[in-house]
Formats: C-alpha cells, structure tokens, sequence
C-alpha cells in the first residue's frame, strides 16, 4: 500500500492506494496563504490520519517546478511560500518511509500510463488543460522529467501575442470575459458568441497537438483538465486543425483520447513509490 497526495493551490487530495484503487480519500484545503511551516504541518497532521504499518512510501504531485532526485519544491504554483521546500527530507524524517515528490503533470502521465488511457502505450504525453497548460511525458515507458521537471511545460511555449497557456486554457475565457463553465453552459443552451468561442479555442487545441507531434511524436495524447468538459464544443474544430499537420502518416497513427479517471493525479504520485 502505498499514499498518494496530489496538492495544488486549492486543495490536497490524500489517499491510500492498493492495486490502483483508492481506500480512505481526504480532501482538506491546502491553505495557500498561510506560512511555509504552517502548510507543511497541516500535511503533516492530514497524512497521520491515514498512515499505518502497511503503508512502503508516500508519493507526492505539486504544481510546480520540483527536484525530484532531493525531492526539493522549487516553486509552487498558487502556494507562495513554499520556495525551495525540502519536502522529501521532512516527510522521511517525520514518517520514516520514503518519500518521493514530483510535478502534478508528470504524476498526471505516470497515472495514465498505468491506471488510464495510456496503459496500451509506450510513448505518451499527457496534457492538461486548465488554469495552466502543461504536459506529463512517457517515452520508451519511463517519465520523462528534465534536469528540474521543466519538460513539458508546453503552455509557456510562445504562440501568437502570448504563449499556448493564454490560448489553450482558461486564461482563454478570461480574457473573453467570461469563464470556461460560463462558456460551456451558454454554449448548450445555444449561444452563438459562445460556440463561437469554443470553436476558435479547438484550433488553438488543436495547433497545441501538432506543436506536440512535431517535438515528441507520440503513440498517443491524453487530454485532461476541466476545459476537457467542453470537448464535445471544440473537438471538431481542433480535428480540423490536427489534420493539417504536414506528416499525413503520423496523423492517421496518433490516438487523442480524454482522461477518464477523476483521481488519475493522485494515483500517479502513488505510482511515483517504487
């Protein structure tokens, strides 16, 4: 058995995993705002509540850019105060089994690799679509981190007036003056501004796939993230998109499957446990 923990600015999502199901899942704000020690301690007492003998390792998911190999939290997205955090060696000395800490995107792909879409496949990248843009990155079936779990960060890569993050996500609506729900639930009822919106959003989607069959060339590329609620608004358009991507071969192979699993993040940072 073994504790997976996926935290973001919002909240931590806790559970014991065993055979790629979830057994006593907590769900307890990260209180962001708060000091760096205050938010460790509150870790701290959540995972005491699940911990027991049984358990070998504890794996961690954080938005952020994270050393994985010293298991150091360089910076955390939406959690200001936790710069160059030495989450790993604080967890071990308190619990007294290993610890390893990595990037919510990474433990996203380690997710679907072996409970998700991608367990047919050897080479993957996992995106999510959400406040951010980022990607997990499964090549040859080994996660693919870079020296600072900076690879994958594929929202910053610069794309019109901005970067993919400002067309691709959120940011997306935002800057429509609206938000991705407020978009989905006009967009049903039939809303022309609004389907409008999704549609413009599946060709940025869909230039966002073939920047990434240009770099990595997968067998596959799983969506994920909220704004994969609208899919069904923007598939057609990000299609077309795809299908004007020079290497006619390559666009016939590639599969573009939806993450289906709520909890994949929290499954993967278990899987980070070795």
């Amino acid at each position: 058995m073994r504790i997976g923990i996926d935290i973001d600015g919002t909240s931590m999502r806790l559970g014991i995993v065993d055979g790629g199901q979830i057994f006593r899942k907590l769900v307890v704000p990260t209180k962001a705002d708060e000091s760096e020690g205050v938010i460790i301690d509150h870790l701290i007492e959540t995972i005491g509540t699940i911990i027991n003998s049984n358990i070998r390792g504890i794996g961690i998911g954080v938005s952020g850019i994270v050393k994985t190999s010293k298991g150091i939290i360089q910076d955390a997205i939406n959690i200001p105060s936790w710069k160059k955090v030495p989450l790993k060696d604080i967890l071990e000395k308190e619990f007294r089994i290993p610890v390893f800490v990595n990037n919510d995107s990474n433990c996203f792909a380690f997710g679907e690799r072996y409970y998700g879409e991608g367990t047919l496949y050897r080479d993957i990248v996992c995106v999510t679509l959400s406040i951010g843009v980022g990607a997990g990155i499964i090549i040859n079936n080994e996660l693919y981190n870079g020296y600072n779990t900076g690879a994958g960060e594929i929202g910053s890569l610069p794309y019109l007036y901005s970067d993919y993050e400002r067309y691709c996500g959120q940011k997306f609506f935002v800057r429509n003056n609206t938000t991705a729900q407020e978009a989905y639930e006009l967009a049903l009822q039939g809303d022309d501004k609004m389907l409008v919106l999704w549609n413009e959003l599946g060709e940025h989607i869909g230039n966002l796939m073939k920047t990434i069959l240009f770099t990595y060339d997968p067998q596959a590329i799983i969506l994920g993230g909220n704004i994969v609620k609208g899919y069904e608004l923007f598939a057609d358009n990000m299609y077309e998109s795809v299908y004007k991507f020079p290497f006619k071969e390559t666009v016939e192979r590639v599969k573009i499957l939806l993450s289906k699993k709520e909890d994949i993040n929290l499954l993967g940072a278990a899987a980070l446990v070795v």
